[in-house]
């Protein structure tokens, strides 16, 4: 989809990636087209095979390198995976909170024995990923979770609940964030494995009804008395969870600006296609001056946001992306995408609040990103930090 004319930039544009883009946007065609989608949104969640699928056609893991069990690429094959699913309307399915951020985490802090055991089952779609931050007390402010983890012998003893988590129904390897040692604060909190598979103890509640986004599974998880074995803290020593959660939040927020671009962009090519056929007053709506103005303000605002969004991923693919420039791109592209969405949405007049409508979904769905990864309140906090 290139509705903005805009051309790649060079590092997106080597034949490997444009051919894999091309391939994300089969599979997806054939494994989630929109009509399966319908009744995905209607069940809250996607069907556990299409996690077998996505496996077996190489799509999990496409950032980890081969000798670890992944596809072998970096952040610009996430980067096409998030803007397929966003330009074809099935960016409900968990994949790339799967591959983006769960993954990573063991990659990067994993020692060698964790990589070994976790990431080619992860990579074929035998574990299926979330993490487990948020808590009914406890959400941007990661250093007031309640959830512990506490050794008992060779184990831990996770005990806690964690609400809002992605993934959260079908997901069987779940990264918890956790105090190993309450009185210490930020020092205290550690990343701990949870593989759910035949875990006593361990209870979904709710598959969270949501305004948008209703085919990604989003639960309340319950931990009484999980016992974990001892080598499921990420990185083998207690203590490093904050430390691993700020490097790693960059990347996520980087991933919410990427969705919320793509998720605009089908809304723009969705609305063009609408105000050139529908006639108002013996005229097409496109021919309104208002509409033209409308519409090249939007242009210009997911062209900036655009633009933006590719030098943040340049940088990132550098390694040179800090915590304030991606929580600019999370805030401003987010806030941008239900500006423009909104906008778009009053073109269609009625029919855009009709939920057989694209523009429908995309305006519920563009609503949590201004929420998630951190609220936008929480980013302008941590840009002000650098003034």
């Amino acid at each position: 989809m290139n509705v903005l004319n805009l051309p790649e930039p060079d590092f997106m544009q080597e034949e490997e990636i444009t051919l894999f883009s091309d391939s994300v946007a089969k599979w997806i065609d054939e494994h989630a087209p929109p009509e399966k989608f319908a009744q995905w949104i209607a069940d809250s969640s996607v069907p556990r095979q299409l996690w077998n699928d996505a496996g077996d056609a190489g799509l999990l893991g496409i950032s980890m390198p081969e000798e670890d069990g992944g596809f072998g690429g970096d952040y610009r094959h996430e980067v096409m995976l998030m803007r397929q699913l966003g330009w074809k309307g099935a960016d409900h399915f968990g994949i790339s909170l799967h591959n983006a951020i769960v993954m990573p985490y063991i990659w990067h802090y994993g020692t060698a024995e964790q990589k070994a055991r976790w990431l080619p089952r992860l990579q074929s779609g035998e574990l299926v990923g979330a993490i487990a931050m948020t808590e009914p007390g406890a959400g941007s402010d990661l250093q007031g979770v309640r959830t512990t983890a506490l050794k008992q012998g060779n184990q831990y003893v996770v005990n806690g609940s964690k609400t809002f988590i992605t993934n959260g129904q079908l997901a069987n390897f779940i990264i918890v964030v956790a105090k190993t040692d309450p009185a210490e604060g930020a020092k205290g909190v550690s990343l701990i494995v949870v593989e759910t598979d035949g875990a006593e103890g361990f209870e979904r509640g709710r598959n969270l009804h949501k305004i948008g986004m209703e085919a990604n599974d989003t639960s309340e998880l319950f931990f009484n008395e999980v016992k974990v074995p001892g080598d499921n803290i990420i990185g083998g020593t207690e203590g490093q969870g904050f430390y691993q959660l700020m490097q790693q939040l960059p990347q996520e927020r980087l991933n919410i600006a990427v969705q919320g671009v793509a998720a605009a962009e089908r809304g723009l090519e969705a609305t063009l296609a609408y105000v050139k056929e529908r006639k108002a007053f013996g005229k097409r709506v496109i021919d309104f001056q208002n509409t033209q103005f409308k519409l090249a303000e939007v242009k210009t605002k997911l062209t900036v946001a655009k633009v933006f969004v590719d030098h943040c991923i340049e940088r990132h693919l550098k390694g040179e992306l800090d915590a304030a420039t991606a929580s600019m791109a999370k805030y401003w592209v987010t806030d941008i995408q239900g500006e423009t969405i909104d906008e778009m949405l009053q073109l269609f007049g009625g029919y855009g609040y009709m939920n057989e409508y694209p523009i429908a979904q995309l305006y519920k769905d563009a609503r949590v990103q201004r929420i998630y990864g951190g609220t936008n309140e929480i980013m302008k906090l941590l840009i002000a930090r650098t003034l």
